[in-house]
């Protein structure tokens, strides 16, 4: 690896883009961004990782023996018993063809108690609230507030948590979530793909559910509303995925999955992915396909952690190995690690020039000086961007320099 990024330049280049009011800017948020939340001694995380959320979830549940069989089946299955997005895939998928006999042991009735099990034990662990104002989720909602923005940045986000709501409403923020309506609110897919709310509304677009959406039957057809409240013992709709179980739930998974495709091919749009770790491959598609019918569009994955990590076996290997993958081959796609970057499809380690040490402080306080911990006696370049709080930090920085762009 020959090639060397220039960490101030790409770093004044991010900060340009941010400070644009006029173009199609947008924030991917995954379940890393949680963890980004400062606690008390003792209460972090705030919420779990999917890996840790899963294994609560096995945990609750081990005393049910319909759950100790599906999980069973699971693994059987070629599945993984501690993501548990896979499980609810694999208790639906088996629910699909339950219709008139047992399937791998488990009957319909079964399949649906598991199902509604396993969303409230998540909705349980999931329903917290951020702990003051100053949290990370609270600083992007600063600066989404700063100027008044021609075009409406939109939030992209497969957590079923309400942190983002939270911050918003604290803040005073307007956000419009494909929802309408106040008593149950009802997904509305037009104004979703028309596109006319105002454009000082931001947009959040839940792609993987919600704690508070819940299927409730009317007239004898089921429909998804989203509550004020989160309902305890309720149909919640989290993780509705790809798989065609039901078509109620089907239409507001692939409407906003659509609109991620759709932003992603605006002119010069700008999607900055935090948190997420590139293990969902329908939405590694929707971005990759994207991109490809777009060449003026940039997605920048701001990765936690450092290029590869330690292996059991006392060596290294790629922390993310998928984002690696499809960003080397997609010129438009990058990704920045802690050490080291993917840009224009090209690996290269952070650097600086002698001149960019009189660049202003603000940038320069986002590269880090470490030891390198192969060379005694050298340093290396770090931007940890990829920590959801450093980057929200960031944006609070630009917030001065956005309002200057947008009155000069």
């Amino acid at each position: 690896m020959d090639t060397n990024h220039n960490a101030i330049r790409h770093l004044k280049y991010l900060r340009q883009s941010l400070s644009q009011n006029n173009e199609s800017i947008g924030f991917f948020l995954s379940a890393g961004c949680p963890l980004a939340v400062q606690m008390p001694a003792g209460a972090w995380p705030l919420i779990p990782d999917v890996a840790n959320l899963s294994l609560y979830v096995n945990e609750q549940l081990a005393a049910d023996p319909k759950y100790t069989i599906m999980l069973g089946e699971l693994v059987k299955a070629g599945k993984n018993k501690n993501n548990i997005e896979d499980t609810l895939s694999f208790v639906r998928s088996l629910y699909l063809v339950s219709a008139g006999g047992d399937v791998r042991g488990l009957s319909q009735n079964d399949l649906t108690a598991l199902e509604r099990k396993i969303c409230s034990t998540i909705v349980s662990k999931l329903n917290m609230q951020l702990p003051n104002k100053e949290t990370p989720y609270h600083k992007l909602g600063k600066w989404m507030k700063s100027i008044d923005r021609k075009v409406a940045v939109e939030i992209f986000t497969t957590n079923y948590d309400l942190l983002t709501e939270q911050s918003l409403e604290d803040l005073g923020v307007p956000y419009f979530d494909g929802f309408v309506g106040s008593r149950k609110s009802f997904f509305d897919l037009r104004a979703v793909e028309d596109s006319q709310i105002p454009n000082h509304w931001s947009r959040l677009w839940k792609i993987h559910g919600s704690i508070n959406w819940v299927q409730e039957s009317e007239n004898g057809r089921a429909q998804v509303h989203r509550g004020s409240e989160v309902k305890e013992d309720a149909s919640h709709i989290i993780y509705p995925s790809h798989l065609k179980y039901e078509e109620s739930r089907k239409m507001p998974y692939l409407a906003l999955m659509d609109q991620l495709s759709r932003f992603i091919r605006k002119k010069s749009s700008f999607l900055i992915l935090s948190g997420y770790s590139f293990n969902d491959e329908h939405v590694n598609d929707t971005i990759v396909n994207a991109l490809s019918a777009n060449p003026t569009a940039m997605v920048l994955g701001l990765m936690f952690g450092n290029y590869e990590k330690d292996h059991t076996d006392g060596g290294k290997i790629e922390t993310y190995p998928n984002a690696y993958r499809l960003a080397k081959s997609q010129h438009n796609l990058n990704i920045w690690t802690f050490d080291k970057a993917i840009i224009g499809t090209n690996l290269g380690a952070w650097s600086m020039s002698p001149h960019d040490e009189d660049a202003d402080a603000d940038i320069l306080q986002f590269v880090i000086s470490e030891k390198d911990p192969i060379e005694e006696g050298k340093l290396r370049k770090s931007i940890k961007l990829g920590d959801f709080s450093a980057l929200t930090t960031f944006l609070q920085k630009i917030i001065g320099s956005t309002r200057e762009l947008s009155n000069g």
